[in-house]
């Protein structure tokens, strides 16, 4: 079950793999900069693409530890070391989100970055998911 409202203003064109904004009612779980670190904390793959994958499954499991799953997000930022290697990777990122989110899609900002701490990292994605009330 979800309990958010995609927010389209009367005349806006739809956007096409994100929403402009959210409603929600429920408990709020929030990621940090989720990275795409291995279980030893060593950076997985040598793309944006294959890190992108790798982050979205980290996220999911952080989410499922608030018992959120991919329809709980609402709202991630992305932060990006090249927008030209986004660009280029747009269609391996699609996949990967459409395999590991599915049809959801919420509110999103991608940034370029100079840099992230992780040297290694080229993306890094901060979530925040909407887990409804049970229903009664």
């Amino acid at each position: 079950m979800t309990a958010h409202q995609t927010l389209l203003p009367p005349g806006w064109p739809r956007p096409r793999g994100y929403a402009n904004g959210v409603a929600a009612t429920g408990r709020l779980v929030f990621t940090a900069g989720v990275v795409a670190f291995d279980a030893d904390e060593r950076i997985v793959g040598d793309d944006l693409a294959s890190q992108f994958r790798q982050v979205l499954v980290n996220t999911l499991a952080v989410l499922a530890e608030a018992g959120a799953g991919p329809e709980h997000i609402v709202r991630m930022t992305w932060y990006v070391t090249s927008r030209d290697e986004y660009i280029a990777s747009l269609p391996a990122i699609g996949a990967a989100y459409r395999e590991l989110i599915g049809r959801n899609f919420p509110a999103m900002a991608v940034v370029q970055v100079a840099g992230l701490v992780e040297a290694d990292a080229r993306v890094e994605i901060e979530t925040t998911a909407v887990v409804p009330p049970a229903s009664a």
